[in-house]
């Protein structure tokens, strides 16, 4: 088992971030940060806090435990023109602030940019949103499935015959967080070795999910069409499935090279298909995919997993078993590399999560801090702003923190 280590210093150690957002997208830009040693300071209502602490099993909060690793909590009532004074006061000396709100909220409680940046012209503002800060669509609610439908992920993403599949994950948010970690750091370069100024970043859900589905506004110029939903087969290469073997497991298999595909057939004991005109190239198999699939699939329907697998592997056929978590737990690479990183928890003894990624040989991330208790850290902070324990404890009765 892990151990936290709160002196651990990351290479972002020394850069402070407010962060005031909720549920994924922010969290998962915080994380990054987190991770390699920026204090992230989250400021959450003092009432309820964050509502991805709510999202419970079994009343543990399994994302709230991972999200919010590496973080400190402080609580502020936004409400209240006390708690944005003693905001501003942190954003004088903080690096970045990340929020959330729609778009104008910000601006309502009295923290447009502009007043952030008067008191502290270096800071970095990544603003998240659905749609972005502006546009047609700019007030509309933008949770992740709204986005999910409309940047084209779910018209891809599901069987021809069947309803277009949003995710079963956070993916707009997760994928918005990563980009704005990136973003986030070009803005800090820019303040760092530029002397350059902070700046606003206009962080949507939907134009990083939009960015990784592919080339599709590109594609569908060359060929008139939006392409089809295909299950688990591909437009651009076959074989390459899902498929299930004699005891009832799955496999899923992609031959996206030639010599892969000729691996396959010739491990399958049919050499015949290489100089098959159906089958010879590529384009040739996508085009046959379903006479590609029958044949490939219709052998690895005949064994069991451990065979197919252990054929496959010899013959160094890119090929794997699918995994639920306990397959994956249970995996020697998964164990060896330590992809799943076990930290001690106050709740229930100890915590299995994804170790920080990615690995940096000279300046690794860091496990300083479990996910905070709801305002775990308000009265260390604010003592650091000259606010001490008798006042701290008014602020208390005030509801302003």
């Amino acid at each position: 088992m892990h151990h936290f280590d709160p002196d651990d210093q990351g290479p972002l150690a020394g850069v402070r971030v407010l962060d005031l957002s909720r549920l994924v997208s922010g969290n998962m830009l915080t994380l990054q940060l987190a991770d390699f040693g920026a204090e992230v300071i989250k400021i959450e209502p003092p009432d309820k806090g964050d509502p991805l602490r709510f999202w419970q099993d079994k009343g543990v909060s399994g994302f709230w435990k991972v999200y919010g690793r590496n973080k400190k909590s402080l609580t502020l009532n936004l409400r209240q023109p006390e708690a944005i004074r003693i905001l501003l006061d942190m954003a004088a000396d903080a690096h970045v602030l990340v929020e959330n709100f729609r778009p104008g909220r910000l601006e309502e409680m009295g923290l447009a940019t502009k007043a952030l940046h008067q008191r502290n012209p270096r800071l970095v503002i990544v603003r998240i949103s659905g749609f972005g800060q502006t546009g047609p669509y700019k007030d509309r609610p933008g949770f992740g499935s709204v986005v999910e439908a409309l940047s084209g992920f779910a018209s891809r993403n599901g069987f021809p015959d069947r309803e277009p599949l949003l995710p079963p994950l956070a993916l707009a948010d997760m994928i918005a967080g990563l980009y704005g970690a990136m973003a986030t750091m070009i803005a800090l370069r820019e303040v760092e070795a530029k002397g350059g100024r902070g700046q606003v970043i206009d962080l949507s859900l939907l134009e990083p999910i939009f960015s990784v589905v592919g080339p599709e506004a590109l594609n569908y110029k060359i060929t008139g069409k939006p392409r089809p939903r295909l299950g688990n087969a591909s437009n651009t290469s076959s074989p390459r499935n899902v498929y299930g073997t004699r005891d009832g497991k799955w496999i899923a298999l992609s031959a996206s090279i030639q010599s892969m595909a000729e691996r396959v057939f010739r491990v399958i004991g049919r050499g015949d298909m290489i100089t098959d005109a159906r089958f010879r190239t590529n384009p040739e198999r996508v085009k046959h995919r379903e006479e590609v699939d029958a044949v490939v699939g219709g052998w690895i329907k005949a064994r069991d997993q451990a065979d197919v697998l252990d054929e496959f592997e010899k013959a160094e056929i890119t090929a794997s078993a699918i995994y639920d978590i306990a397959d994956i737990l249970d995996d020697q690479h998964v164990r060896a590399r330590e992809v799943v990183v076990t930290l001690p928890d106050a709740d229930i003894g100890e915590a299995p999560m994804h170790a920080i990624t990615p690995r940096l040989s000279g300046t690794p991330g860091t496990y300083r801090l479990p996910a905070p208790r709801l305002g775990e850290h308000t009265a260390v902070l604010l003592a650091e702003l000259g606010i001490d324990g008798r006042e701290c404890a008014a602020l208390r009765k005030r509801g302003v923190v």
